[in-house]
């Protein structure tokens, strides 16, 4: 399987994990996304996209390095992603680490939409706001055939 993991720029960036090298992929606190989540497996490919910025769109190839383990925030009073109804013994949400791949030439979100092939990719549906999202072979295919037809994104 691959999947899409989107972040704000400003919060995390692609420039940031290939500066960091690995990252825990924490904070997901929506049930179908922490299920998605559950089900990455080591090696598995992920696109990294920017959200909430001018240009959204994909930026990156980044790995599952890690599967699901338990989200250590959850634990954290002080932190804002704190969950007091999880404990260690029911642990409610989940993390992997991620390496970098490779950068991409923007592939934008309009560009995704405007592709009549990627109607089913749940990123261009219209309301779809989870952060984790499972992409299909022939989608990260066709995605990657958008990277190189141009970069104009």
């Amino acid at each position: 399987m691959n999947w899409l993991l989107k972040s704000e720029p400003d919060v995390f960036s692609y420039a940031d994990l290939e500066r960091s090298g690995r990252e825990p992929w924490s904070g997901v606190r929506n049930y179908q996304a922490r299920n998605f989540l559950r089900q990455m497996a080591v090696g598995e490919q992920v696109f990294f996209y920017h959200s909430s910025t001018a240009r959204p769109g994909i930026v990156g190839i980044c790995q599952i390095a890690r599967a699901a383990y338990p989200d250590d925030l959850q634990f954290e009073p002080s932190s804002d992603y704190f969950d007091p109804k999880s404990t260690p013994e029911n642990v409610r949400w989940s993390m992997v680490d991620v390496v970098p791949v490779r950068p991409l030439e923007l592939v934008s979100l309009e560009k995704l939409r405007l592709d009549a092939r990627l109607e089913n990719l749940p990123l261009v549906k219209r309301g779809n706001r989870l952060s984790v999202l499972p992409v299909t072979d022939l989608e990260w295919k066709i995605i990657l055939e958008l990277e190189r037809s141009s970069g104009l994104g």
